[in-house]
């Protein structure tokens, strides 16, 4: 039954209901600037109605919650773009990095010096007896090998630099992911009966799938979505189970928290490998799996498949440069080397090598082909006194007897190589063959003259037989063995000018032979500009000049940046527009706010009056009692 009681009951629910409006719409002023923070709105309804005789008697009002203004639908599309534009943001940082180590567009960088170095070829080639212009070309392979070697240092210290990026970004999504475990408890307790939302803690939760989103590209899932008409026509939020994961992997599932292993132990070369532990401690590789987020961005360019073997990557943009410069200093070295083979000397020594001499030299790994060189042996006149032409092919073998199919079966067969029936003046009377080996279990190729022609004036060199006339058609025997070389190393790493010539670069040779005005090497050195050589990276063969590999290298990386500069600039403006959609729904507009502040402020002041009007009648009933 209604009394005048009951009525000052209804006018205390509207202060109550307009006081916390008030506490509410503060909350939201204070929070406004807050990373993560979704808008609260009161949401009230009519109290029970008093039955009476006369009919229902309104009951003031009640509060049924205390709601957030949130949309799953538009926060799953922020979380995606956020996780891309994050990709995109680390991927153009880093590639426009590595453009800036090819800055051959303002004419300097190792196509300058490359240019540079041939042109030295050509002024030692006018002038074969100059020891100043033996310095000069000394001075200018040493500088080019610099370059080549200082640009794959920062392309290789970049890569490590992304690597080890790796390690804190994982580090911290094992450390959000933990939370939000953790988190996800704590909402489960705090809307146990289903009576409230932890819309404070929803938010935190929110604020760490999206960081999750940005570091890995994770993903969340709920069990059910459930509109809120009451607050909007767009209020929509996930209940029941939950999980975060990346590509399948769940990190999160409710209260349970899957770490990220990551480690470099086994790795040789200190790359990191990710794995996914389950509950048991199992590890699963999981590094192939990602493709969001930072994380995404480090292992596309790093690679995310590495050889066990050699502990380096297999792929990856960055990996990508590394390979093709090293292809691009190997064909430099071994092309150069086999050329300058061809110029007469006492003895040659191999690079160390790490193979068996008993076992076909076609399918190892040097770079030898098929065909035939010749052993060529000069008198102190520069004369030909001996040629013997060795076949490599498909069974040939470093040693063996005299007379095998072997590079020292053939050198020391007993041939009459001028066809004079003389056999004191073959190849096998001139040169030794010795295969060594080295304390380190390497070994090595060593061939001398004879001591007593080498006194007479006698030397020997290696010459090519090319099937097209083209450099690159040759069995490459001399430049994939290093020997009587002209530049020391195999990659870009190590490049250099040998060390016998950087010692005494007068010893620097222009022509085949050593005889005044031979300028034979410094023409072919000149002409091996114009030379196409196959370069050999992973699956792919480029057959070019090595002016144009280097090209295809600098290029690739132009290529690369500008893609990865107009897709940064596409989901930026994807970002923006999302980000302005998920704003207009979830964020705090302080106009609003204030207007609400009003709105309440009114309410309050109304209620009050009702308050006062009850007030005045209890003391009128009080008055006439009297």
């Amino acid at each position: 039954m209604s009394s005048i009681f009951n009525s000052l009951r209804i006018g205390y629910s509207g202060l109550n209901a307009a006081q916390v409006g008030v506490e509410t719409t503060s909350h939201n002023i204070a929070n406004a600037e807050s990373e993560g923070y979704t808008r609260q709105r009161v949401v009230t309804a009519a109290a029970t109605p008093i039955y009476s005789a006369q009919g229902n008697i309104g009951n003031g009002t009640q509060i049924t919650d205390i709601s957030r203004i949130f949309d799953n639908f538009v926060f799953d599309r922020y979380t995606q773009i956020s996780s891309d534009k994050e990709y995109s943001d680390f991927m153009r940082s880093t590639l426009e990095e590595l453009s800036t180590y090819f800055p051959e567009i303002d004419g300097v960088g190792i196509k300058a010096d490359l240019q540079e170095y041939y042109n030295m070829w050509q002024t030692y080639a006018d002038n074969p007896d100059s020891d100043a212009i033996k310095l000069a070309l000394a001075k200018q392979t040493e500088i080019l090998s610099e370059s080549i070697k200082s640009t794959q240092k920062r392309v290789v210290d970049l890569q490590q630099s992304v690597n080890n990026q790796l390690e804190s970004n994982v580090n911290e999504v094992n450390i959000l992911a933990k939370e939000l475990a953790d988190i996800n408890a704590s909402i489960g307790v705090a809307e146990a009966g289903g009576a409230y939302t932890a819309n404070d803690l929803r938010d935190r939760r929110n604020a760490i799938e999206l960081d999750l989103a940005k570091l890995i590209g994770a993903e969340s899932s709920y069990g059910q979505i459930e509109s809120n008409i009451n607050v909007s026509s767009s209020s929509n939020e996930g209940f029941e189970s939950y999980t975060l994961s990346v590509n399948g992997f769940n990190i999160v599932d409710g209260s349970s928290f899957h770490p990220i292993h990551i480690s470099n132990e086994n790795n040789s070369s200190g790359f990191y490998e990710l794995s996914y532990e389950r509950q048991d401690g199992v590890l699963i590789p999981m590094g192939e799996r990602i493709n969001g987020g930072r994380i995404g961005a480090i292992l596309d360019l790093r690679g995310d498949k590495l050889d066990n073997t050699l502990g380096t990557p297999t792929n990856g943009t960055i990996q990508k440069v590394i390979d093709q410069i090293d292809a691009f200093a190997t064909t430099l070295i071994e092309s150069t080397n086999n050329i300058y083979a061809s110029s007469a000397t006492t003895k040659m020594e191999s690079n160390k090598i790490d193979m068996n001499p008993t076992t076909d030299i076609v399918n190892s790994p040097l770079n030898i082909k098929k065909g035939t060189f010749d052993f060529v042996v000069y008198d102190i006149d520069g004369n030909i006194t001996a040629r013997r032409t060795i076949t490599i092919d498909e069974q040939t073998t470093m040693t063996g007897v005299s007379g095998s199919n072997s590079i020292q079966g053939q050198m020391e067969a007993q041939i009459d190589d001028n066809g004079d029936g003389n056999a004191t003046n073959d190849i096998d009377n001139f040169i030794s063959f010795n295969w060594a080996s080295y304390p380190d279990g390497t070994s090595g190729m060593e061939l001398t003259m004879d001591s007593a022609y080498s006194a007479k004036g006698y030397s020997f060199a290696i010459q090519d037989n090319l099937v097209d006339e083209k450099f690159g058609s040759g069995t490459n025997f001399a430049g994939a063995l290093g020997l009587n070389r002209f530049f020391d190393g195999s990659s870009a790493k190590d490049i250099d000018l040998n060390f016998k010539l950087r010692d005494n670069p007068t010893n620097i040779a222009a022509g085949v032979t050593s005889i005044s005005g031979d300028n034979r090497l410094s023409m072919s050195m000149i002409q091996q500009q114009f030379e196409v050589y196959d370069f050999d990276i992973g699956n792919v063969t480029y057959n070019s000049t090595i002016y144009g590999m280097f090209d295809v290298i600098a290029t690739d990386v132009g290529v690369s940046t500008n893609e990865a500069i107009l897709s940064n600039e596409t989901i930026t403006a994807k970002y923006n527009a999302t980000e302005l959609e998920y704003s207009s729904v979830s964020k705090v507009s302080i106009d609003e706010e204030l207007t609400n502040l009003i709105k309440y402020q009114t309410s309050y002041g109304a209620a009050s009056k009702v308050i006062t009007t009850i007030d005045q009648m209890m003391q009128t009933l009080l008055g006439i009692k009297q």
